[in-house]
């Protein structure tokens, strides 16, 4: 499965959010999807299942208790993919940067501050 129809699912992507927040144990995600998504306990394992599948998490054992974390080498490759659209947004934010420090400075210059 491609990362973006990994990512393409809104309940992948809250699981994911939930696990950048750190270590969560399947029982704990799954009381938060149900609540919002209103969808049962084995439809959230399969999420998770396809998240643990294609790398987007990683599972651990703690006695009965199964831990997810956030698998971090396909967003990695999400980055790298998005990478050559930022170049195309980055610049324009970094002139609105200078642009908002050159009015900041010409305020303080007209308040009679020194630079």
């Amino acid at each position: 499965m491609h990362a973006f129809d990994v990512l393409g699912d809104p309940v992948r992507r809250r699981i994911l959010e939930l696990l950048a927040d750190g270590e969560q144990a399947a029982g704990a995600v799954t009381e938060v999807i149900r609540a919002e998504f209103g969808i049962s306990q084995p439809a959230v394992s399969q999420h998770l299942k396809v998240l643990r599948d294609n790398g987007f998490a990683v599972v651990r054992q703690d006695g009965t208790r199964r831990l997810y974390a956030v698998g971090h080498a396909p967003l990695r490759d999400v980055d790298g993919w998005l990478d050559r659209f930022r170049r195309s947004w980055t610049p324009p934010l970094d002139a609105l940067a200078t642009e908002i420090a050159r009015g900041k400075r010409e305020r303080r210059l007209d308040q009679g501050e020194s630079p």
